[in-house]
């Protein structure tokens, strides 16, 4: 089979968003399930303050735990389209011999053990640091909420989100799959129609037209650029805000996994643009083209895309953060007060702007070592 185990675990990123997600979840919803069992003991003087810390437990366990999986889902569906993209060949040949796409999808299952793993040691880092939350989560005047292991969480923590994403992966293999059997043994390549030229679009150089015609044939890189600053606007963000609303220990735990995620999306995103462009950089540098140019043909139209993706993503975190801030704590009698953070706003866009631009650096350093050999050389 064309995809093989080793393929499943090429996913780090996904394996690390779902480690942050199960990892958040695991100490906030067992603390959610331990501190129900003292309800019964809670006065009517720290009925608030309990109600409160609850809601802050499950605000956090919703934007993490939601969030992050919906970003596994969005990589995962990318990864596989990429995959398909760079094997059209050979999942080719395996349609054009009868394989249906339902079975030569099935081989993508495997990208359920980048899950599995990431959802795995999750839980067993969850368990290793909740006598350190349950501590930063104990407010005095309450009942001492002691730890319980619920096996339970396994199944939903583990097992479950390991067969969804699983069969997600093989539903959407299929369905990515449905192409024509000719078009994919050919290695076909998208290719830009132009009904009318302007003067304008004749006049170009070489590097023009690639700078404008580059997005238009890898839209699948454009949007993961631009979903990764939209993860660290959300995410980062969202973590500074919440210092605001929840205890210390949760708003560190969430920053920390916002850094986390915001270097892991960027890194993912910027890898997998200087990938899909190998072959082009190296023709360019064949033919003279310097350093310099094969950068701003290729990589400079996507700092467009991620900034516009940090925008959408600094007012999506506003909107749902002043949404569910609503939604849990009105059992609480009051609603702590929230507002545009422009601080956070300012801080967290000079982050994102030093690591884009040292990624990049980091990507102009690897165009140095590309050459004609690499995909002269190709299988």
């Amino acid at each position: 089979m064309v995809i093989s185990v080793k393929d499943g675990f090429k996913l780090i990123g996904v394996a690390v968003l779902t480690f942050c997600a199960v990892f958040v979840c695991t100490f906030f919803i067992n603390f959610i399930i331990d501190a129900g069992s003292i309800k019964d003991l809670i006065t009517e003087e720290t009925t608030a303050i309990y109600n409160a810390q609850m809601a802050s437990a499950k605000l956090c366990s919703v934007l993490a735990g939601g969030i992050l999986s919906l970003i596994a889902v969005i990589m995962i569906f990318f990864y596989i389209r990429l995959y398909i993209d760079n094997h059209k060949c050979r999942l080719g040949i395996l349609k054009a011999m009868g394989y249906s796409n339902i079975r030569i999808a099935s081989g993508f299952l495997v990208f359920g053990l980048s899950v599995l793993a990431g959802t795995v040691i999750g839980f067993g880092a969850g368990f290793m640091v909740m006598p350190t939350v349950y501590e930063g989560l104990t407010i005095e005047g309450l009942p001492e909420i002691k730890i319980t292991f619920h096996a339970s969480l396994v199944f939903f923590l583990i097992l479950l989100p390991t067969a969804v994403f699983s069969l997600l992966s093989w539903l959407y293999g299929a369905y990515s799959l449905r192409r024509p059997v000719l078009e994919m043994l050919r290695d076909k390549t998208e290719i830009v129609k132009r009904v009318k030229q302007g003067k304008a679009e004749k006049d170009r150089t070489f590097v023009k037209e690639m700078f404008f015609k580059n997005v238009s044939v890898k839209k699948a890189i454009a949007f993961l650029i631009a979903f990764a600053g939209f993860c660290v606007a959300a995410m980062v963000q969202m973590a500074v805000s919440m210092a605001e609303l929840a205890p210390t220990v949760m708003a560190v735990i969430i920053f920390a996994i916002g850094a986390v995620l915001a270097f892991t999306t960027l890194f993912m995103a910027i890898t997998s643009l200087i990938n899909a462009n190998v072959k082009n950089i190296s023709i360019m540098k064949t033919f003279g083209y310097s350093i310099k140019e094969c950068f701003m043909s290729v990589f400079a139209v996507y700092h467009i895309f991620a900034f516009a993706g940090f925008a959408v993503g600094t007012v999506y975190q506003y909107v749902l953060l002043s949404l569910v801030i609503k939604l849990f704590y009105k059992d609480v009698g009051v609603i702590p007060e929230y507002g545009f953070n422009v601080g956070a706003f300012f801080a967290v866009l000079a982050v994102f702007v030093v690591l884009y631009e040292a990624i990049m650096a980091l990507c102009l350093l690897k165009m140095r070592k590309i050459s004609i050999k690499e995909i002269m050389t190709e299988n």
